[in-house]
């Protein structure tokens, strides 16, 4: 985590406004098109420049951002060139604070990580892996101001059978229940109208940021609404949008969220 800057974002009684953003890079792979998957599936095993092109490209959009929230960022294996994928998006685009959760590693060949890259100063961050019948997948919980009051900002990958994804909806809203105000953002692998989806938003209290979410999947031709940011109640959400950013095979969604009054402040 990198050291505290100067300065932070200003807060006050009027509570933050916060820009958000959620995506999954795909380890900065770009894909453009299904048969990708199969043309370039050695890009998932070995480095290549088009990586390092998608992130650099990435970077002067992370500039209008508070809180970003990562998934599948390789966390410097093999198939990166051994770059914390992470630790480069953060120092390059100029945020002072960032934590990751490393979830599933294929020995030196790859190693995907959950990531918080934050404009605001990261207290505790913990490691939590997800249950399911495949293990690898995790969600990392970092806490943003005062401990009780203060904002806890949730980061997940789920498992693609809704099975696992049924017992790590039951995994989150336990985790989400010991906190008073609430981000929860990532790649789902379901749409709102999932079942269990629908069984954790009831039971845990969270909504989404946008009533008919933006579709962010696949990037060449968005159909599915399986990205999503959730808000505890007492945070007002301005706007939702799904970005048209074509770096991975999701695109990035964009939220702008208003906080309760000292929320990320001491009273």
């Amino acid at each position: 985590m990198a050291d505290k800057p100067a300065s932070e974002p200003q807060t006050g009684a009027e509570g933050a406004r916060l820009r958000i953003l959620s995506f999954n890079i795909q380890a900065g792979n770009a894909t453009h098109r299904y048969r990708d998957y199969i043309t370039n599936s050695w890009k998932h095993v070995w480095p290549d420049s088009g990586k390092q092109r998608n992130l650099d490209a990435l970077v002067p959009w992370l500039d209008d951002y508070d809180l970003v929230g990562l998934q599948e960022a390789d966390g410097g294996s093999l198939r990166s060139g051994f770059l914390n994928q992470a630790r480069y998006l953060a120092e390059s685009a100029r945020f002072p604070y960032w934590t990751q959760q490393r979830n599933r590693r294929v020995g030196p060949i790859a190693h995907s990580t959950n990531c918080l890259l934050s404009r605001y100063h990261i207290g505790d961050a913990e490691d939590h892996p997800l249950p399911g019948r495949i293990p690898g997948r995790g969600a990392l919980l970092a806490h943003i101001g005062p401990k009780r009051q203060g904002l806890a900002v949730i980061i997940a990958h789920l498992s693609l059978g809704p099975t696992s994804r049924g017992q790590q909806w039951d995994f989150l809203a336990e985790l989400a229940s010991d906190h008073r105000h609430v981000i929860l953002m990532g790649d789902f692998n379901c749409l709102p109208e999932d079942r269990g989806f629908r069984q954790f938003l009831e039971r845990s209290g969270l909504r989404l940021a946008e009533r008919n979410p933006p579709a962010t999947f696949p990037a060449w031709r968005p159909r599915r609404a399986i990205d999503h940011v959730l808000v505890s109640p007492a945070i007002e959400v301005e706007s939702c949008e799904a970005l048209g950013l074509t770096l991975s095979d999701h695109l990035p969604l964009a939220v702008t969220a208003r906080l309760p009054a000292n929320c990320l402040t001491h009273a």
